[in-house]
């Protein structure tokens, strides 16, 4: 596996954001690859180690907005993920299936430090209204797709995020990396966590 193998700490109690059909009670690695060249904006996929498609990631080109919707394999929408316009940081929504309804809110990202070699988010659940502690810290290089998903504003590890490059992907235009979510995560809420990463470091007006 990888370098953290041996400090996998299950956590007592799931974190399901999404749904406790995502959460595993052993680490998972998903292999996510990103299409640099598509027709269509945001292209993801999402497959386990086998090969075997999990998620896919679509972008709308109708949309006023920018605006993201997780598949699962069969094709059904389970998420979408919106940017807010007009705020002061870059924010994004995430919503059940394809609402964009409050009472459907799931969670909410937002850039708290942004240099060329470090990106920071900081992600509060819907439930978090006050966002006086973040519920989630993304930390790490975009560049280097080497980041680190904790709890909280803490040093507990929840997932990982590794670069996996090779000839063949860069023939085909596409670009892949590897992440390496811990037991009892729900990894359908990591996925969108890179996906919004992703969005927010490709940005061209920052």
């Amino acid at each position: 596996m990888n370098m953290a193998e041996s400090s996998y700490l299950p956590l007592a109690k799931p974190v399901a954001v999404i749904s406790p059909q995502y959460c595993a009670p052993y680490p998972v690695d998903l292999m996510i690859v990103r299409k640099l060249i598509t027709i269509t904006d945001g292209n993801f996929a999402v497959t386990d180690a086998n090969g075997n498609i999990i998620f896919q990631v679509k972008g709308t080109l109708s949309s006023l907005r920018d605006r993201r919707v997780l598949l699962d394999a069969a094709g059904n929408p389970i998420i979408s993920l919106q940017q807010k316009i007009f705020t002061a940081h870059r924010r994004w929504q995430v919503y059940r299936e394809e609402s964009s309804d409050a009472k459907d809110l799931l969670f909410s990202a937002k850039k708290s430090s942004h240099t060329h070699l470090r990106t920071e988010l900081d992600v509060f659940l819907a439930s978090n209204t006050k966002e006086e502690v973040c519920d989630f810290k993304i930390k790490g290089s975009w560049l280097e797709r080497s980041c680190i998903i904790y709890t909280g504003d803490s040093s507990t590890v929840i997932a990982q995020m590794h670069h996996k490059r090779s000839v063949q992907s860069v023939v085909l235009g596409k670009d892949t990396f590897t992440v390496t979510v811990y037991p009892n995560i729900d990894y359908a809420f990591i996925v969108a966590l890179v996906v919004i990463l992703e969005e927010i470091n490709e940005e061209k007006d920052d």
